[in-house]
């Protein structure tokens, strides 16, 4: 690998000649600008605003401007001659648990090369210090015309250095944090101690970037005159409030699934699909603002609403037939009353007649 800077590390009285080596690189895909109209590539000319002359970049050297707008040329000798500790040293300053670093304050990462043969004793006892002390190296720097902190540390059997912010560069979070004030429930931390033990670790090495394979996919197809554009499926955002507890438990139970564990999660609700409620809009504001949203509710909880509203149709039903039953029943029964009382009585007169005798009629 080749090294960007050349220098050593002070450790107290010890000197350690070192090179400084990229410890990372970005895999990402660049895009040209181009003329959308014709596919012409759009460059960007760093041209001199005094003569209009393009310059190249042997010719471009630094300078910086003061209020009035008269710029002060800085040349590199200028700054190797300034009067630093770190311009070409990596001074270690303290040693601290690794802990106390936030990392907030990360940055680039870089690694330590031992610079020659004589090099190679101080630098191993360098690494074995900070191996046996568990605790990482606070250094201070120059680099890139800046001076910078950073941080020692050993990896596998080489001396790492991860350059820092300055604490003043990290901004408070001011504003970030909900300005309501929420409780969580035990029950609920519960379940998100469950989810994490259940999602458990993960091997770093197995972690890629899907989305620049997709893009190269994509620049492939499009290249060979085979790409198909398709709709991805946007989701709604916003305005849903989401049972947490329930959106908790089927999340465990999704994570155990995927890693082939059975059983679910116990406690109430365990089965309770999560209930997604919409929120109501304000009166007068928006579309259809004079209707309410209705409330959905969960598949259960309208199942049983739904069952009891039939078993009360039906027992309403069986209780209507029967009574119409029983009134037809006694309407049957008093028509027959009649009848029977009625024949009785046309029985007894008929007889009552025939028992009488006649009168003669004399000549």
């Amino acid at each position: 690998m080749r090294s960007i800077w050349n220098g050593a590390i002070s450790f107290g009285l010890v000197s350690i000649p070192i090179k400084l080596v990229n410890a990372t690189e970005s895999h990402s895909i660049s895009f040209r600008q181009i003329h959308v109209s014709d596919g012409g590539r759009v460059r960007y000319r760093k041209v001199c605003e005094l003569d209009g002359e393009e310059v190249p970049s042997a010719e471009i050297g630094k300078g910086y401007e003061e209020a009035d707008g008269s710029i002060v040329p800085i040349t590199d000798e200028d700054l190797a001659q300034l009067p630093l500790a770190t311009a070409k040293t990596i001074e270690i300053m303290s040693f601290v648990p690794a802990e106390e670093i936030d990392p907030l304050q990360m940055d680039a990462a870089y690694y330590l090369a031992a610079n020659g043969a004589t090099a190679a004793k101080p630098y191993t006892l360098l690494r074995e210090a900070l191996k046996r002390s568990r605790k990482v190296a606070i250094a201070k720097y120059a680099l890139r015309g800046r001076e910078r902190l950073g941080m020692l540390r050993v990896v596998d059997d080489v001396i790492a250095m991860h350059g820092l912010l300055w604490p003043d560069e990290i901004r408070a979070p001011e504003g970030v944090a909900p300005e309501v004030t929420v409780s969580v429930r035990e029950a609920e931390l519960d379940l998100a101690d469950a989810l994490m033990a259940t999602l458990g670790e993960v091997e770093m090495a197995s972690l890629h970037d899907d989305y620049r394979e997709a893009v190269e996919a994509l620049i492939v197809a499009k290249s060979g005159g085979a790409f198909e554009p398709t709709e991805a499926a946007v989701e709604p955002a916003g305005g849903q409030v989401i049972d947490l507890m329930a959106a908790l438990e089927k999340s465990v139970r999704a994570a155990k699934a995927s890693r082939g564990e059975a059983g679910a999660v116990g406690g109430a609700g365990a089965g309770a699909e999560a209930e997604v409620t919409p929120i109501r809009r304000k009166a007068g504001t928006g579309a259809g603002a004079g209707a309410a949203a209705p409330k959905a509710v969960g598949g259960k909880k309208s199942t049983a609403a739904s069952a009891k509203k039939t078993a009360a149709s039906a027992a309403t039903k069986k209780k209507a037939t029967t009574t119409g039953k029983a009134a037809a029943g006694k309407s049957t029964s008093a028509a027959k009353s009649t009848a029977k009382t009625a024949a009785a009585k046309k029985t007894g007169a008929a007889a009552k007649k025939a028992a009488t005798p006649r009168k003669r009629t004399s000549a």
